[in-house]
């Protein structure tokens, strides 16, 4: 244990400006040490927006720095597998980028490249450490919708304008995210539910590129059996009208509604009670998976998202996307 924990990070793209990489600044006891970036210009710039000493285009030079205790990937999840065997190899702490990769077999050599080594590997699928998931959570523990029979989720949005335009992004290129924006987004719900109801034992889908924008799939439909007898469904769309984002926990007393992604009213509805409450996400999304990295390291308290948990959420939704791809043509 350490009093500090110097943190370097490998990419330093969007989803370091608020959702992750100021809370790494917050958390007492740790401490942004170093950015790397291809890029040498925009490390730069980050770190000088971000308040932060070191950077770099180089990350070998990063990761086996003496100095930093843990390396946070950063990412497209292509590369997942290349930069967390290295910093395995270094034997640093290791926090990467949901999804932990872009195949199952990837995250299995992963987590095995850790468990090794014995070194803490996590991976930020952080709705598992939000405090409006965690409320969910408590109703379910406490049985107030009885024994879970059911679970349905449907995502919907409208094409974004990036692939109207047909401009390249990586989160819609099928060789580096198959499912494109279901790798991205459903993985998210995917992962929570497995923490909220338990491992899948089985799971199937439909996988179709109805829109012809690029070459990742962009509809999506799922079916799965939890190990506890729960069945589960979902329905994803990325070409719709208008955007929607509904779960429905249905048990044998009653009904738990929420979204995954909107910050909605979480809603109880029972035989027994009725509640609607709003919890707001902190500035930061991921504030409290970091914090309760920090709880790991220094108190030993269960970390909620680990390698062997991202693993077997790989595993769900590759089960949903492989060998059930359609095209138009065999429509």
């Amino acid at each position: 244990m350490k009093q500090t924990y110097k943190w370097g990070f490998i990419g330093c793209g969007s989803v370091t400006e608020i959702k992750s990489g100021p809370a790494y600044q917050k958390i007492n006891g740790f401490e942004l040490f170093a950015v790397m970036r291809r890029d040498l210009e925009k490390a730069k710039d980050y770190a000088f927006r971000h308040n932060i000493s070191n950077f770099s285009n180089n990350a070998d030079a990063l990761i086996n720095n003496p100095e930093i205790d843990a390396i946070y990937i950063a990412t497209p999840p292509d590369s997942h597998r290349y930069y967390a065997l290295k910093v395995a190899e270094a034997g640093k702490i290791c926090c990467i980028e949901k999804p932990m990769a872009t195949t199952f077999k990837e995250c299995l050599k992963i987590t095995k490249a850790f468990e090794v080594k014995n070194i803490p590997l996590f991976v930020s699928y952080y709705r598992r450490s939000l405090p409006r998931f965690n409320k969910i959570k408590s109703w379910l523990d406490e049985n107030k919708i009885g024994k879970v029979r059911h679970i349905n989720w449907h995502l919907s949005k409208s094409a974004n304008q990036i692939d109207l335009d047909k401009k390249y992004n990586w989160r819609t290129d099928s060789k580096i995210a198959y499912g494109g924006y279901f790798d991205d987004l459903a993985s998210h719900g995917i992962d929570l539910f497995i923490y909220l109801l338990g491992d899948i034992k089985r799971a199937q889908g439909i996988a179709i590129n109805q829109q012809g924008l690029y070459t990742a799939m962009d509809a999506i439909t799922g079916s799965w059996l939890h190990e506890a007898g729960i069945t589960g469904s979902g329905s994803w769309n990325f070409g719709t009208e208008k955007r929607e984002d509904t779960v429905h926990i249905y048990g044998e007393k009653g009904k738990i509604s929420f979204s995954v992604f909107d910050e909605k009213p979480i809603e109880l509805d029972s035989d027994d009670c009725k509640e609607s409450l709003i919890i707001n996400n902190p500035e930061n999304i991921q504030f409290f998976h970091v914090q309760n990295m920090k709880h790991y390291l220094s108190e030993n308290i269960e970390h909620p998202s680990t390698g062997k948990t991202a693993t077997h959420t790989t595993w769900v939704l590759e089960n949903i996307l492989k060998h059930n791809n359609l095209n138009l043509e065999q429509c």
